[in-house]
């Protein structure tokens, strides 16, 4: 199979299983899904909207939030992990919001970067799912599953992005990339599928005879 007909199959068969693929961060407008998508790394979307009611209880605005002590946010993001770091950077990038752009989060990627704990993947997120900006946020899982459907050969998150962007239209990417999230945790997670068991990994490479060896992000 080519890939232009691996990147057919792909786009088709997952618009089929995810018609509308939903937010998997629970959040009310742009700053608590930046905040969201910041305490996600290394923790779970599911963990993630356990902990923000707590979080945004105490302050759901930059405003607010600037004025906490970063104890207070440490001790309620606790359980995502990495939480003196994050209670940090969500205290400092509420700070920044206010002084800089009068308590909103900018639609701009380069703005976005520039905020603490904010990196280019958890911008390209806020982008796409807050501003409706084409975007292709590529975490450690799309880059293996872009891999294994032989999307891309790229050594990591940058270059798989790159060809993904490439391959894809521009008006599918907001979708696709979380069309892609959820047909990962459903059918071709790390343990579960090799490169030889899902449903696409099947269709796309039916000889394939021996696990795909995904290069790490």
């Amino acid at each position: 199979m080519l890939k232009a007909e691996r990147v057919q199959y792909i786009l088709q068969r997952l618009q089929e299983l995810y018609p509308q693929p939903p937010i998997p961060l629970d959040h009310k407008d742009p700053y608590t899904l930046l905040v969201a998508v910041l305490l996600s790394a290394q923790c779970t979307d599911e963990r993630v909207n356990q902990v923000t009611p707590a979080l945004f209880a105490v302050a759901d605005n930059a405003l607010d939030m600037s004025s906490q002590d970063v104890s207070l946010i440490q001790s309620i993001v606790r359980p995502c992990g990495l939480s003196p770091q994050k209670a940090k950077a969500i205290r400092r990038l509420s700070e920044m919001l206010v002084e800089d752009y009068n308590g909103e989060v900018p639609a701009d990627m380069e703005a976005l970067e520039r905020l603490p704990g904010v990196g280019h993947k958890t911008a390209s997120v806020v982008m796409a799912q807050a501003f409706g900006v084409p975007a292709f946020p590529v975490d450690t899982h799309i880059h293996r599953l872009a891999q294994r459907w032989g999307l891309t050969s790229g050594k990591n998150v940058v270059q798989t992005e790159r060809d993904l962007k490439r391959l894809f239209p521009r008006e599918s990417w907001n979708r696709l990339h979380l069309q892609i999230i959820f047909y990962g945790r459903e059918f071709c997670t790390a343990r579960g599928c090799d490169g030889r068991v899902c449903e696409i990994c099947r269709h796309c490479y039916p000889q394939r005879k021996h696990p795909k060896k995904t290069l790490k992000a």
